[in-house]
């Protein structure tokens, strides 16, 4: 029992070291820079100028509201959201989801949302935004691996 505590204490003590500290931390942003990207893709243009992302470089994040979302191009901090492109945006995002990551169930015509830390997510019906709420790390990867899915496929396309 001794030397099942000993090791025990060894494993936690280099689990909380400063370097695994870091190394977990590195991992953490990988996660959410690759995890942006996808997102990028999937919102595939401006809200904006209706401009393609990655056509003027890295697309740029941003808040709009409580919403965190990506623009063409730094110049675009600084006008306004169009209507047009900001609908298109969330349809794109709603098509790419595909199905309630709760009930998983295809999404109706007019789904409900959430906003989850800055993240639109789309629900078939409200009582399944609760559960989101309740648990919104792992719903909001069942959304990633949709868009991920989403761009894998657009990619395969062409």
């Amino acid at each position: 029992m001794k030397k099942l505590s000993v090791v025990f204490v060894l494993a936690l003590a280099v689990a909380l070291s400063p370097a695994a500290m870091a190394k977990n931390q590195s991992g953490e942003a990988a996660e959410k820079a690759k995890s942006d990207q996808v997102r990028a893709a999937v919102q595939q243009i401006c809200p904006m100028t209706g401009n393609k992302l990655g056509e003027h470089g890295a697309p740029t994040k941003v808040k709009v509201g409580k919403e965190e979302v990506f623009l063409c191009c730094k110049g675009c901090l600084k006008s306004k959201v169009d209507a047009k492109h900001w609908a298109t945006i969330h349809a794109n995002f709603a098509k790419a989801q595909k199905e309630c990551p709760v009930m998983k169930k295809p999404l109706p015509k007019s789904p409900k949302w959430t906003i989850v830390d800055g993240r639109i997510v789309y629900v078939c019906c409200p009582p399944c935004i609760k559960k989101i709420e309740a648990d919104p790390k792992t719903y909001l990867k069942m959304v990633d691996a949709s868009y991920a899915a989403a761009v894998k496929k657009e990619v395969s396309k062409r």
